[in-house]
């Protein structure tokens, strides 16, 4: 295990750290060893107030930069990043308890963002339109929206920051983070990066803290729109109170990975695995359910526990590790409820379905595998959260994506066949943002564009490439008299 001196931490304001209005404190207790990793300062309504303030005079002068100096600045801040890898990646370990690898390819993700989006941002084109009128011309382009609050979770601290910060840097808008209060040490160590690139002061501004903060900061009149990732309950709360601003809302998925009876059963298998140990499962499109053709069942259940032989769970610092601790009790005890309403139901626990004793704290938990999962229980009808592969048993094509399709979440699935015809037909008809066709439910790249389906409790609009950058713009239509 890796210790570290409990450090104290400032928030972060317009370029520089500062103590809070207040003198309210939380602790974060790594869940890996169980220690006093740091003591952050709540958030005060006065520090809202100051930070909003702060991007808000910040965002003016950057809406007037020129995209090739706000690209450059960006790349800077990807290279800033790059350097910082080995210490961020250790810190977010030791505060979100995922393993050391992963936590290194959140922070290369998150600096290939701000490389991505530059580039991105310096071929943000308009249009121009022929008019009814021969004395008229029409044009279009992008204006920034303005100051965005911006709500993270704590799964992916660093990296989905970066989701909102990278492509609203390069389109001219500042940003007021308020960073979950179970993960903040990164976000704010990560500010260290922001300043040696030369972000301008103000355009970044971190305020960890609790659900009171991000409630001002969606409801405070200084603040232009809201990104969000996070659970959908949350997000319904935070659409009620941010009326009519600009969001963003990538919220619950509930991924179904379907396998049909000509599947590659080893492939959908190790997928299925993959998809429930990747941070613990604790990912928006880890495999939620398993929907499997009754034809294979037996078959993949097989293939499922021989894939599983290769899951360690462990100390998150170790080499040997790929599955760590859940990140918070919260989640670990709806783990624990889930797994005591499949036993209730009659589902078969065929590894897994407890905490580990003996470790360094509560959060290890075992990785599961669950068979007869029935449709109605809350292993298929909620978002678990852990590291567990629930399996349902559908009777044919029709079937099976009649339970991919019977669940208020739609954000990513799967579909594992090798018949193109039935892998379009699932691509169509998935109601899902995105449907990934023989790879697990986790696959992301960061020039997709990800987001949930119309109709579900997922959300809307798009977090990668360029959608993101027209999510966080305005467009502007010019018209001007001969």
């Amino acid at each position: 295990m890796s210790t570290v001196s409990p450090i104290r931490r400032q928030l972060f304001v317009n370029g520089r750290y500062v103590d809070a209005a207040g003198s309210d404190t939380y602790d974060v207790i790594s869940p890996a060893t169980g220690e006093l990793v740091g003591t952050i300062p709540l958030p005060a309504p006065a520090d809202v107030d100051a930070a909003v303030a702060a991007a808000n005079a910040a965002q003016r002068a950057w809406a007037g930069v020129n995209v090739w100096k706000r690209a450059e600045i960006c790349h800077r801040v990807g290279d800033e990043l790059t350097k910082r890898v080995d210490e961020l990646a250790r810190l977010q370990t030791l505060e979100q308890g995922k393993p050391l690898a992963e936590s290194v390819a959140d922070i290369e993700e998150a600096a290939q963002l701000f490389h991505l989006h530059a580039e991105d941002a310096i071929r943000l084109h308009g249009e121009t339109f022929p008019s009814n009128d021969g004395r008229k011309r029409m044009w279009t382009f992008y204006r920034p929206v303005g100051t965005w609050a911006i709500i993270t979770p704590w799964n992916f601290p660093l990296l989905m920051l970066a989701e909102f910060v990278a492509p609203g840097l390069a389109t001219g808008n500042a940003h007021v983070v308020k960073p979950p209060a179970n993960t903040p040490l990164t976000v704010l160590k990560a500010m260290e990066a922001f300043a040696a690139a030369g972000v301008p002061d103000g355009l970044v501004n971190i305020l960890p803290g609790e659900g009171a903060t991000g409630d001002a900061l969606v409801r405070h009149a200084g603040t232009d729109a809201i990104g969000f990732i996070g659970s959908s309950a949350t997000g319904a709360k935070i659409q009620s109170a941010a009326g009519l601003k600009r969001s963003v809302m990538e919220c619950s998925g509930n991924g179904p990975l379907v396998v049909l009876a000509d599947a590659d059963l080893d492939a959908a298998a190790q997928a299925a695995v993959y998809g429930a140990y990747l941070c613990a499962g604790q990912v928006c499109c880890a495999t939620e359910r398993a929907i499997v053709h009754r034809d294979v069942h037996d078959d993949f259940v097989a293939a499922v526990l021989r894939a599983a032989q290769d899951v360690v769970l462990g100390d998150p610092f170790a080499d040997t590790t790929n599955l760590g601790p859940l990140n918070n009790e919260g989640v670990a005890a709806k783990m624990d409820r889930h797994m005591a309403d499949a036993r209730e139901r009659g589902a078969e626990i065929l590894l897994g379905g407890h905490r580990r004793k003996d470790a360094p704290t509560d959060l290890y938990y075992e990785f599961t595998v669950v068979d007869a999962v029935p449709e109605d229980s809350l292993l298929s009808r909620e978002e678990s959260f852990g590291p567990v592969v629930p399996i349902i048993t559908g009777t044919d094509d029709d079937d099976l994506l009649r339970i991919a399709n019977d669940d208020k979440l739609g954000l990513q699935g799967a579909v594992f066949t090798r018949n193109m015809t039935a892998a379009h037909r699932f691509v169509e008809e998935m109601a899902v943002g995105q449907v990934v066709v023989n790879d697990s439910t986790c696959f992301w790249d960061i020039n997709m564009p990800f987001g949930g389906a119309g109709g579900r409790s997922t959300g809307w609009g798009r977090i990668g490439g360029k959608h993101t950058l027209l999510a966080m713009t305005d467009l502007r239509t010019g018209v001007i008299s001969l």
